[in-house]
Order: structure tokens, then sequence, then C-alpha cells
């Protein structure tokens, strides 16, 4: 057997072990609560009735429930063999044609959505393509500035604020349904525009990075034109960014569930959340499927993509110059500290005020001198209450990225190979509808966002680790290490790591806000924190209805979430 053969041996292993220990998982969802199946179904139809033993085995034999999760998991996956994806728990009928309907609305959606914001990328880092033409850096604190406040806009707030203005007040377009083209306008702008921060500051990222390669400084000196320059350039940096590009097409047809929900479009997500939220297990799992064939099917074109674009130079073993590029230390530290010190006299400042509801004549009240931030709809002070929800918020979203730092890098450094694994399986599966799936299993709860951000947090650090590691294995001293009789251990401590870390920790104080926005949006769907919760979600949840009437009450969480992508951006750019 050829060594290439081999090698394609083991990628199919890879991908036969990833995608069966999620699809075992998934076969097992009824059974993983603990619960009895059909007392699940018979609370998911009849609420707190009695449950007597006659109506349980009624339901046993009309929806024909295996007796234990082994049973359950082969006939769910004989089923899925057929394109049998079960039957509804609640409607009792089978749901594969609606569920396939709801996933190319979701696909359409999430196509359109990511084209524009690759657009309006592009244009966003293109004066940064041109300094970096005439020896100057990629990005400034501005375009930072910009980019972290698009990627950290809440998008039940854009989407809440179009549908005001857009399409309220001003009737210019439909604020709801998915009939004709003119109906995706508003959802692609809200999805496009903080996908359009979060692409734009990866390019700007590898642009960086590939600027400061020596052969950028040959080239310049020898007097190559600067639109050769930019073409290069481009091309190494899109090499990088392309497998984020794909991951993120991947993760926003889940994703989109609060997009589908707010603009009621009949999409997978809305299609998983009201199955999620009802108990209704089987619809959650056909949704599963769908998402992870098609993370498996953009996973490999991440991949694909990223060889072809970069394979001549990997083979030639010239790879990215991240070990030897300059650090730039301390450019905004003054930044980071006066935004983190503003965010911190906010968050303290609102510690020595009261949220006591106050029902006499103190609700909807504007910023005043008693009341900076204004009061709600139940009076109690709005700083008061920004106040005691960041430390649930920012607390949580900080515990969740130190957690998927390590875990990515771990996971991404460690394949050597470059090959498929449970990364490229769970792809397509955002924290959003991760929570959506555990709340089908365990129930809503806070502890229930938490574990459903942490468990696929750490696939696009792992996706970036993995990238980073075989073009820095490609790097000339990185292979004079190993023919020196450098081990794996001692390579990856002392090379791969420290040249590894600095950008994954950018990536990870960069993703730190959209921890905060996957709990949020959690909460604001009602999976997350409980009602009447300060959390910053369940804050906008409980205001988006009276967002016309008094706009300060979202406005405080929504501003405190830009400020955090701020900080978060700024130290992520520090700590490279």
């Amino acid at each position: 057997m050829t060594s290439a053969a081999r090698r394609h041996g083991r990628t199919a292993v890879a991908w036969a072990l990833a995608v069966g220990g999620v699809v075992v998982v998934a076969s097992a969802m009824p059974w993983l609560s603990g619960d009895d199946p059909a007392l699940r179904i018979f609370r998911a139809r009849f609420g707190e009735r009695p449950a007597t033993p006659q109506a349980l085995d009624a339901i046993r034999e009309d929806l024909n429930l295996a007796a234990n999760p082994i049973e359950g998991a082969v006939g769910w996956l004989v089923g899925l063999t057929h394109g049998d994806l079960g039957t509804s728990w609640v409607s009792g009928r089978a749901f594969g044609s609606t569920i396939k309907d709801a996933w190319l609305v979701s696909l359409s959606l999430a196509g359109v959505a990511t084209l524009v914001s690759l657009g309006l990328a592009i244009l966003l880092v293109g004066p940064g393509l041109l300094r970096v033409a005439r020896g100057l850096d990629a990005g400034s604190p501005r375009t930072t500035a910009v980019f972290a406040v698009l990627a950290s806009i809440p998008t039940m707030v854009l989407a809440i604020a179009l549908i005001a203005l857009v399409a309220v007040r001003w009737r210019l377009l439909p604020a709801l349904g998915w009939q004709d083209p003119v109906d995706a306008i508003l959802p692609t702008v809200a999805l496009a525009l903080p996908m359009s921060g979060i692409l734009a500051r990866v390019l700007t990222s590898a642009i960086r990075t590939t600027a400061s390669e020596e052969w950028l400084f040959t080239w310049r000196a020898n007097g190559f034109r600067p639109q050769r320059l930019i073409t290069a350039v481009a091309h190494r940096a899109l090499a990088v960014a392309i497998p984020q590009a794909f991951l993120i097409i991947a993760g926003t047809i889940g994703a989109a569930v609060l997009i589908e929900e707010i603009f009621a479009i009949p999409g997978l997500g809305r299609l998983a959340l009201q199955a999620g939220l009802a108990q209704d297990v089987p619809v959650v799992q056909g949704a599963l499927a769908l998402l992870v064939a098609t993370g498996l099917v953009l996973g490999v074109l991440g991949i694909v993509s990223h060889r072809a674009l970069l394979g001549p130079t990997l083979r030639a073993g010239h790879g990215s110059a991240l070990a030897v590029g300059q650090r730039r230390r301390n450019r905004n530290r003054r930044l980071v500290a006066v935004l983190a010190g503003i965010l911190t006299l906010v968050i303290v400042g609102g510690a020595f005020r009261s949220a006591g509801i106050n029902l006499d004549g103190g609700q909807f009240r504007p910023p005043s001198w008693t009341a900076p931030m204004g009061t709600d709809a139940l009076g109690r002070d709005v700083w008061a209450r920004l106040s005691q929800g960041s430390l649930v918020t920012i607390g949580l979203a900080v515990l969740c990225t130190a957690i998927c730092l390590g875990l990515g890098a771990i996971i991404g450094l460690a394949n050597s190979r470059n090959r498929p694994g449970i990364a490229d399986v769970l792809n397509a599966v955002p924290p959003i509808f991760m929570g959506i799936i555990m709340a089908a299993v365990l129930g809503a709860g806070l502890t229930t966002a938490t574990v459903a951000v942490c468990a696929v947090g750490w696939i696009p650090i792992a996706v970036h680790a993995r990238t980073l590691g075989s073009e820095i294995r490609a790097t000339g001293f990185y292979q004079a290490g190993r023919l020196s009789g450098g081990g794996r251990w001692w390579m990856l401590s002392r090379h791969l790591v420290p040249m590894a870390l600095p950008p994954l920790t950018q990536h990870a104080l960069i993703r730190l806000p959209h921890m905060a926005l996957a709990l949020t949006s959690l909460s604001f769907l009602g999976i997350g924190a409980p009602h009447d919760s300060p959390e910053w979600g369940k804050v906008l949840a409980e205001s988006a209805v009276h967002l016309e009437r008094a706009p300060w009450i979202t406005a405080a969480p929504a501003l405190g979430l830009v400020a955090l992508g701020l900080l978060a951006t700024f130290a992520g750019e520090d700590a490279t």
C-alpha cells in the first residue's frame, strides 16, 4: 500500500470515528435525560396531567418506541439510512419533508448573508491591503474599533431596531415572513452586519501575519509593484481566512434561529427552537442530523480550499512567518486601560444603587440625575440591573473563553496530520443550536446554556490552531528542528505552542464578546437565565416590547456588550 493510500485510509477512519461518535449520541438523545421517553411525550402533549400506565403504553404502541437506548439508537440509524428522520412526539406525524424545507430556507438565508458579509468585509479591509503594500500596518485603532463594534452588535437588538425603524416607522420593507425576495432584505442585513465585523477582523489578522513574513520585505526591496504585493498578500491572507469563512457559513445556518424567530421565517433554527421548548426530541434529532451533514461538507471544503491556496507553499517548506514576525506589544495599552476603567466604573457604580421595584410612578422614567440610565417597566434602576447582570454575563463569558482556548489549542495543535475530526463534524452546530439540543434533553437553565456554549465554542479556535500548526510545521526552522532529533512533544512545547499561542489568544479574546452574545441569545430565547433575571440577554428579551417607549432599557445591555467587544478586541491586539 502506498503512503498516499495509507494517508487517505487514516483520514477516512478519522472521519468515520468523528461522525460515528456524534451519530451515536444523537440517536440516544431521547434517553440521555434518564426519563422514560413515553412520559416525556405525554408531558409534551398534555402538560402536567396525570400519566397513567395505560396512556404511556398507548404512546409506546402508537409511536413504536424502543424499549432501551440501544434498540432506539439502532432503529433511528436504520431509518436515517432510508431518509426517515422520525416521527414528531407532539404531532405524531412524520416531519421529514417539513424539516428539509426548513433546512433549505435556512441555507438560503445563511448563504446570502455570508456573501453580503464577505463583500462588506473585503471593502473594510481594502485600505489595510493598500497600507501593507506601502510598508505600513494593516490596521489602525479606528478600523479595529469599527470591526469590534460591528462584531459585537447584539443580533436581536439590530433585528428589532430594523423592524421598528425600516418596517414599522418608515414602511419601506416588510417586517415578517418569507414569501418574496424582498422579505430577505432585513434578515440578511441583521445577519450580515455582525458577520462582516468578524470576517474583517479575521482577514486583518491574517494580513498582518502575512505582512511580517520575510519574503514580502524581499519583494518590496526588489521593487515589486504595489498591485503585485497586494495580490500576493491577499492570496496568503485568504488561505488562513477561508476555513474560518466556511465555519461561519455552517454556523450561521443554526445560529440564524434568532433572526428566524424575530422575523417569523420558517427555517431550521426556528423549527428546532419550537421543538426544543416543547421537548419534541425527534425533531431536534433530525435538525442535528442535517446540520452535521452540512458541517461535514463545509468542513471538507474549508480544508480543501486551504490546501489548494497554500499547497505549493506548504510543499516547498515556506510556512507562515508567525514565529519570526515581530510582536507588536503595548500598542493599545492606554486604550485598553481606559476602556477597562470605564466598564469597571459603570459596573461598580451600579452595584451601590438599589434595584428595588417602584410601582408608585417610577416606571419608564427616562435618564435623569436621580436615575442616570432610567428605570424599567417595574420602576427598577437600569444602572443597578446592568451592574448585577454583568457579573453573570461577563463572568460566564470569561470562564467559557478560557475553557475554549485551552481545549481548542490542545486539540488543534495536536492534529499534526491536519486530518478531519470532531471539530469538522460539529462546526455547523453553533452555541445557540447546541443550547436548543441540551434544553430538549436536560431542560432550560443557565447551566445548560453555559455548557452548550463551551461544548462548541472551542471549535473555531481548534480550526484556527490546526491551520496555524500546519503552516508552522512547514517552516524551515521547524523542519530543521525535527531533523535535529526534536521529538513530537518537544517541538509542540518549545515551538508550536509559543508560536501559535499569541494569535490564538488574540482569537480567544475576540471570541469573548461572542461568548457573551451566545449566552445572552440563549437567555433571549428562553433557554438560559430564568425570568426576571438581570442577565443581559434576559433584560434584552423583556425590554424588546418597550423599545419604542423606553429605548434606554434596551440600550444599556446592548452598549455593555459593544463595550465588552471593544475591550476584548483591543486587548487581543495587545496580546500579539
